[in-house]
Order: structure tokens, then C-alpha cells, then sequence
């Protein structure tokens, strides 16, 4: 069972499992800092608390920041992080859903393959050239040409298969509509 947390500066909400709220509502210090009615959403999609606190020693301040789904991981999870494995990310791409089920430990470069594309064109690995569609992929620091395709879809589809084929789960899989 989960539970919805309305984001304090969005209309967005935070997803948790009701376990995890439930147990994280008790905690003293979180209690202390109003930590769910706080939460917000960050420029980079994740879900965020931040406090700013004046320096007991010396003048100015310093800004506390807590990220929901590292922090949930941290308490929760950490007896599944394996070696080379620092970052956690969300295993359907939505940052917002801090489940356990939905929060996994990764290396930088699962990390980097799982990021959202930047492509002009909509997907990971595809280039437009002329009328055609490049699909390439990357491999210990090598481009892999793909192939050439009459469509763009065509060409995601082409990289999704390449990058099962070398990466499995860990591999950056294009949301193509069917045909």
C-alpha cells in the first residue's frame, strides 16, 4: 500500500510506500523539521526537502538538503548496494516514485544510460541524417553504428534491441509507440 504526499510547491505529489511514512512520520528529528509538509519538487525531478540553518559558530548559514528517494534507499535498501553501485535512481524513470520497489542502486553508467534523452529527435541513440535515421549506441567509449532506418521508430527500435543485447536491464530502452 502507498501513500501520496502533496509537493509544497507543486501540484505534483510524492509517492511512498504507507510503511515508510508511517515509520519516517515518528522519527523525532524529521518530526522536528516538518519534513513531509516541506517536501517540494527540485529542478532536476526530484523529490527534495531543504532547510536553511544559521551557523552556530561564526557567521552565516548552511542549507541541509535531503532527497527523498536517497534518503528512503539509505534507511531501507542499503543491504542491496553491491560495489561500484552509489546512486540511486528510480526504476520506471519517475522520480516522484519513491517506493522501495521502485528505487534500485546503480553505477554512474547504469545511471547515465538511464537518463532521459536530449535528442532532437525523441529517442536515445537516434540521429536524423538527410531522410534517414542513424540508431547508434555507445560501448566502453565506442560508438556502434546500428544501422540506417526509413523512420525514427524504426531506428529506437533497432537500439533497443542492441542495448538489451549488451547492457540487459541496465540498458536505456526508447518508449516507442507500436506500429
Amino acid at each position: 500500500m502507498s501513500r501520496q504526499i502533496q509537493l509544497k510547491n507543486s501540484a505534483d505529489k510524492a509517492t511512498i510506500d504507507k510503511s515508510v511514512f508511517d515509520e519516517l512520520s515518528s522519527d523525532p528529528y524529521l518530526t522536528s523539521l516538518h519534513f513531509f509538509n516541506n517536501l517540494r519538487l527540485h529542478s532536476s525531478g526530484c523529490i527534495v526537502f531543504q532547510k536553511t540553518h544559521k551557523k552556530k559558530v561564526g557567521a552565516g548559514y548552511r542549507t541541509e538538503t535531503i532527497y527523498l528517494h536517497k534518503y528512503i534507499a539509505e534507511h531501507y535498501l542499503i543491504h542491496t548496494k553491491k560495489e561500484g553501485a552509489s546512486l540511486v535512481g528510480c526504476k520506471n524513470g519517475d522520480k516522484r516514485d519513491c517506493r522501495l520497489e521502485n528505487l534500485e542502486y546503480r553505477s554512474r553508467s547504469v545511471a547515465s544510460r538511464k537518463r532521459k534523452t536530449s535528442s532532437k529527435v525523441g529517442y536515445t541513440g537516434v540521429y536524423k541524417e538527410n531522410n534517414r535515421f542513424r540508431a547508434v549506441i555507445s560501448q566502453n567509449r565506442r560508438s556502434i553504428h546500428i544501422g540506417m532506418f526509413a523512420t525514427a521508430e524504426e531506428a529506437a527500435r533497432a537500439y533497443n534491441a542492441k542495448s538489451i543485447e549488451l547492457y540487459g536491464n541496465a540498458g536505456k530502452i526508447n518508449i516507442v509507440p507500436p506500429h
